[in-house]
């Protein structure tokens, strides 16, 4: 009888290598992005080096090359990927790098029933929560009625909101939660789908959380970075239109660098043969090339409906079809920006943002009045001299949020260092 076949160490790791070796590109923009958000060519940064350190660079390494695969088989790359990333596997790095694949390639994933696709759950823990007052009860026997909902960014997942400097480790949720109460839970989901997509599952998500939830929700939470920040206002509307018991429990939503107008490096990357070398910031969305997924073409303008990209061609350039979406007047929003620069008034500094949004498109503002988010000044708030990733774990962002959303009774109005109010 012929022995079965052994999976020893010494194969997942070849399979692994042969993974990296065929997908060496599909990190390296996911990854130059990230390194030019944080060292910005001009500022600091070196435009040659576009390679991250720590944990991140582990990350990156593993699943290198969109430019080979453009010409090749996605299939057959995934046939590879797909054993070496199962599972049974559950690490920080096979999650993140799960999390990358999904942002580049989530619509693919999921219209082929690859089992790489993320289906969006509900997390505490890292582990998906079942949505049924039992199981609420026993998994999170110290749960209130005070539910705050982390929605992450493009190509990350939950268990990124932690993140460490230096030899500080820091989880807005955790914070909030130990300072002020809450209960906080982290969605999961595929950030290369359509946002209106991921936005109408979100609605349904969030009404089958208060169903179930094991005590009356006194309070409803949302807070979103970058992509987040679109998918709960695109839950938030489909919520209302579709008559959902949940809007109604909302009390505050919470952007963090949030595209709202959109983020010029996908706009780039449309005209990145034309321009190729004029912003050298953009340069890594070029190599996206046909890999470019829904979520990220959602991003070129912040298309949060289905009406705003359903027969549109996603490689039209420079047209904004986009419906307005105006804040709803009973929720109370709030946009936290961050700025490379020590000032918002210079050219670059306002260009730039943080290093992926502009300040106009994260504060909401716009030149058509249809179209511009009426955030309330006191609601309005910048950090100087940090990007993009720095708004999830800089401690006067913190500040800010404590500000934001602790009890009425207890807020008080003062100025934190490095920020300012706009």
């Amino acid at each position: 009888m012929t022995p079965p076949t052994r999976h020893r160490p010494s194969d997942a790791r070849g399979v692994v290598r042969l993974a990296t070796d065929a997908t060496t590109g599909l990190t390296d923009l996911v990854e130059a992005m990230h390194v030019r958000i944080a060292r910005p060519p001009g500022l600091g940064g070196h435009a040659a080096d576009e390679r991250a350190g720590g944990i991140s660079g582990l990350v990156y390494k593993s699943i290198r090359g969109v430019t080979r695969v453009v010409g090749g088989s996605i299939d057959a790359l995934l046939g590879l990927l797909t054993p070496a990333l199962s599972p049974r596997h559950k690490t920080p790095e096979r999650e993140a790098i799960v999390a990358a694949l999904n942002g580049v390639l989530g619509d693919y994933l999921a219209a082929t029933g690859n089992p790489l696709a993320t289906p969006m759950t509900l997390r505490s823990g890292g582990r998906p929560l079942e949505l049924e007052r039992i199981a609420l009860e026993a998994r999170l026997p110290n749960a209130g009625g005070d539910l705050l909902v982390l929605v992450h960014g493009l190509c990350m997942n939950d268990l990124q909101w932690s993140r460490t400097s230096g030899n500080r480790s820091h989880d807005h949720g955790a914070a909030l939660a130990r300072d002020h109460a809450f209960t906080p839970l982290y969605l999961h989901y595929n950030s290369g789908q359509h946002i209106s997509i991921n936005g109408q599952t979100l609605a349904h998500l969030l009404q089958r959380l208060v169903d179930a939830w094991p005590q009356p929700v006194q309070r409803l939470v949302l807070l979103g970075h970058s992509m987040g920040g679109l998918l709960a206002r695109s839950a938030l509307h489909h919520g209302m239109q579709s008559g959902q018991r949940w809007p109604a429990l909302l009390s505050d939503m919470v952007f963090l660098g949030t595209p709202h107008h959109g983020a010029p490096l996908e706009r780039a990357g449309h005209w990145v043969d034309v321009v190729l070398g004029a912003a050298p910031y953009a340069a890594p969305f070029a190599r996206l090339g046909k890999l470019r997924s829904a979520g990220i073409t959602d991003l070129r303008h912040g298309n949060l409906l289905d009406e705003d990209w359903v027969g549109r061609n996603p490689s039209t350039r420079g047209a904004d079809y986009r419906q307005p979406v105006p804040l709803p007047d009973s929720v109370r929003c709030f946009a936290a920006a961050a700025c490379i620069g020590q000032r918002s008034s210079d050219l670059k500094s306002r260009l730039l943002g943080d290093g992926l949004v502009p300040l106009d498109s994260a504060l909401g503002r716009h030149d058509d009045p249809l179209r511009a988010l009426a955030f309330a000044k006191d609601r309005q708030w910048v950090g100087y001299g940090m990007g993009h990733l720095d708004l999830l774990n800089r401690p006067e962002v913190f500040v800010q949020l404590e500000q934001w959303l602790r009890p009425a009774a207890q807020k008080r109005s003062r100025r934190k260092p490095g920020s300012a109010d706009v």
